[in-house]
């Protein structure tokens, strides 16, 4: 019988783009089942961010990618390893911007840096908007 691999990822996913969509793709290609942890609001807040979009609206649009296969919430830093073990996780996947960071989950899981999508980000799309 095949193993099902699950994949997991984790993003405040604010200002949805097609870097986002691909970094989907990418992560679901990679197994089975994909879940993306998203950050909450309050956890968003601690990090001195804030997006756009609530969080129920973020899940919402998460929800709709045909890629996804479950949201859950993303609500502190130290959630990481409990997740990968609660979900089985085969596959920890995260933008290159992070390589090192989460080596930790490898005792748990394979940990993937993908690299980000050339010319987009949210940061940038903020940026543009305000000239």
């Amino acid at each position: 019988m095949k193993k099902f691999n699950r994949v997991i990822t984790y993003g405040t996913y604010d200002l949805l783009h097609w870097g986002h969509i691909r970094l989907l793709k990418r992560a679901k290609s990679l197994g089975d089942y994909l879940v993306v942890a998203l950050s909450t609001d309050e956890f968003n807040a601690g990090k001195g961010k804030r997006a756009y979009h609530s969080y129920e609206e973020r899940k919402m649009m998460l929800e709709s990618i045909r890629y996804v296969d479950l949201v859950i919430p993303e609500d502190s830093w130290e959630q990481k390893t409990h997740d990968v073990q609660l979900l089985e996780i085969d596959k920890f996947v995260i933008g290159d911007d992070w390589v090192g960071e989460f080596d930790f989950l490898k005792d748990y899981c394979e940990v993937i840096y993908m690299p980000r999508t050339e010319g987009i980000s949210t940061t940038k799309i903020k940026e543009d908007l305000n000239r």
